[in-house]
């Protein structure tokens, strides 16, 4: 029902912001320190005829209290200005950290996309690992050669398979394998000597003359 005079809503606003900055900072306090010694002073000495307001200082009262009763809406307008910033930037941070975060979660799965598929990928390491291995068998094999190469191609041969057993072996270590244990017996029948054997002659193992052929 009452007229609406602030054409500005933001311009007062600043202005209140703007008044209880002011206030909150020690200039203010020392003027104002300065302000209410010069009216007592001059109210009680009357310097130059002056005293408009003896002891108790009535209207030196009225005045801080009309000065209270303005600066507490000011500073309560400040204050609202201050905390409807501070929840538009809360709101703004919270959809910030929800973008991080599904930001996070996304580059998370392409990680573990990547180390499923890299997996089986050859590693630098161990591609270095191979071609020394590889290194170190071909200058083997030259030194087997030596400077004597007369057996020309069979010798080259000889080299390159013996490289392919030995990649082999590395790659594919051969298996320890659990010795046989023979039974006690067969053992003593393999130690025993064969006695149908001793005092006998020769002629008795060998085998029958052979018929001529009709």
């Amino acid at each position: 029902m009452l007229p609406n005079f602030g054409s500005d809503p933001d311009a007062f606003g600043r202005f209140a912001e703007r008044f209880a900055r002011y206030m909150g900072t020690a200039n203010f306090l020392f003027y104002m320190t300065i302000f209410v010694i010069v009216w007592i002073a001059f109210n009680v000495i009357g310097l130059f005829g002056f005293q408009w307001d003896p002891y108790p200082f009535i209207l030196l009262n009225l005045f801080f209290s009309t000065q209270a009763s303005y600066a507490a809406p000011l500073i309560l307008l400040a204050q609202n200005r201050q905390d409807d910033r501070d929840r538009v930037t809360i709101e703004q941070d919270r959809a910030r950290d929800e973008r991080n975060l599904a930001d996070t979660e996304y580059l998370t799965r392409e990680v573990a996309a990547l180390r499923i598929a890299l997996r089986e990928v050859a590693t630098r390491d161990y591609v270095r690992a191979e071609l020394r291995s590889l290194l170190s068998d071909l200058l083997e094999a030259q030194e087997e050669l030596g400077p004597n190469n007369s057996g020309g191609s069979n010798n080259g041969e000889k080299a390159k398979d013996k490289i392919k057993d030995k990649r082999n072996k590395q790659r594919n270590p051969p298996t320890q394998q659990i010795p046989k244990v023979h039974p006690a017996h067969s053992n003593a029948e393999q130690s025993a000597p064969d006695l149908s054997a001793v005092g006998t002659s020769p002629a008795r193992h060998s085998s029958p003359p052979t018929q001529p052929e009709s």
